[in-house]
């Protein structure tokens, strides 16, 4: 078995393209993720009973199944009840956002909580509503302390998006079993393919340090 270099050179500019989608689908799932995993965080330490079992339900049930399995039933389930066919990128997004959010939601969930209730009584005394004292005073000061968590899922969710190759998105993963495919070139993609990863994790994993540097910088 040789190893070609050749080979290596001439699939990185597509596999550099995969690479750039699999960017895109993580930061808007990961966007998706934050908005849905905030608003369930909250209701999972709200005072209302149905509201926290809703939660808890949500986020038993995505972080308790194989996203993969979550992909299936997005792309393949809804569309056998709808009757319309589903684009792969809307099924990824949607997948990964979903099960994303169960996850950042038991981070914010946590992050919240870990707040001294002195702060939500102090935002009460000054004439806030709850809602005004956990979107001005809680979650600012939550979201600080979240963030390693945050960058965290960001990476797994960078990883887990390989998934969607199942359903043909031609992400990273899914560019190199393509060209494998026409060139039988095994080792030198999945090795090239792996790097691209490490190189989009490892810089994921600096940002996130610098970002916590600068708030623990800030609250000092």
């Amino acid at each position: 078995m040789t190893f070609n270099l050749d080979l290596i050179l001439n699939s990185f500019p597509l596999l550099l393209i995969g690479a750039g989608v699999t960017v895109q689908i993580t930061l808007l799932s990961v966007l998706v993720g934050v908005v849905i995993g905030l608003f369930v965080g909250i209701m999972r330490i709200s005072s209302f009973k149905l509201l926290r079992f809703l939660g808890a339900v949500y986020v038993d049930f995505f972080r308790g199944t194989p996203l993969l399995v979550q992909i299936f039933l997005i792309y393949f389930a809804i569309p056998a009840i709808t009757g319309q066919r589903m684009d792969p990128f809307v099924a990824a997004i949607s997948a990964c956002g979903i099960n994303s959010g169960a996850y950042v939601a038991e981070i914010f969930r946590a992050g919240i909580q870990s707040i001294d209730k002195g702060q939500m009584e102090a935002g009460r005394s000054l004439g806030m509503t709850w809602i005004q004292t956990m979107r001005f005073i809680i979650v600012p000061q939550a979201f600080k302390r979240v963030i390693p968590p945050l960058g965290n899922e960001f990476i797994a969710l960078l990883k887990d998006s390989s998934l969607v190759s199942v359903i043909g998105f031609e992400e990273l993963t899914r560019r190199g079993q393509l060209i494998i495919a026409k060139t039988y070139g095994s080792l030198e993609i999945w090795l090239s393919v792996a790097i691209i990863y490490l190189i989009m994790t490892l810089t994921i994993s600096r940002f996130v340090a610098f970002l916590e540097k600068k708030f623990n910088t800030e609250r000092k």
